[in-house]
C-alpha cells in the first residue's frame, strides 16, 4: 500500500469547517462503479464506487464527488450519509466520504481505500 501525502495540520492554519456537511444524508449517481477503469487513465481501477451528489456543485463547477463505502458490488445510484471529507490542499476539489449504511468508517480504512487516486494529491481527512 502506498501512503497518502498528508499535510501536517500546522502547515495549514485555515482549517475548513465541514460541520454542515458531515452527518448530512445524500443521494446521487455512481459514474465510476467498483471495478471500472478511470476514463483517462485506464490502468487505474476503482476499488470502491465513486460518484457524485445529484444537484450539489463543488468549487470546480461540477457535481460534488464522493467515495462510497459499504457496497459489495458496483452501484448505479446511492443514498447514504457523509461521514468524512478528504480535503485536497493542491486542488480545488474536496471528496466527500459517504457511508451507505450511515455508520462511521475507521480513518485507516478510508485512507487505504482512497489511496489509489488520492496518492497523487496532498490532503487531510476530516471526520
Amino acid at each position: 500500500m502506498q501512503a497518502l501525502p498528508i499535510c501536517l495540520e500546522e502547515e495549514k492554519t485555515d482549517s475548513p469547517d465541514y460541520s454542515r456537511i458531515i452527518g448530512k444524508a445524500v443521494k446521487g449517481t455512481v459514474d465510476r462503479p467498483l471495478g471500472s477503469s478511470h476514463p483517462l487513465y485506464p490502468e487505474t481501477v476503482y476499488p470502491i464506487n465513486y460518484g457524485y451528489i445529484d444537484g450539489v456543485f463543488a468549487k470546480d463547477g461540477k457535481e460534488q464527488d464522493v467515495y462510497l463505502f459499504g457496497a459489495k458490488g458496483p452501484l448505479e445510484k446511492f443514498e447514504g450519509k457523509v461521514v468524512a471529507v478528504w480535503h485536497r490542499f493542491d486542488d480545488v476539489e474536496d471528496k466527500w466520504i459517504v457511508s451507505l449504511d450511515g455508520q462511521a468508517i475507521p480513518p485507516e480504512k478510508i485512507l487505504q481505500d482512497i489511496a489509489f487516486q488520492e496518492r497523487f494529491f496532498t490532503g487531510k481527512l476530516y471526520l
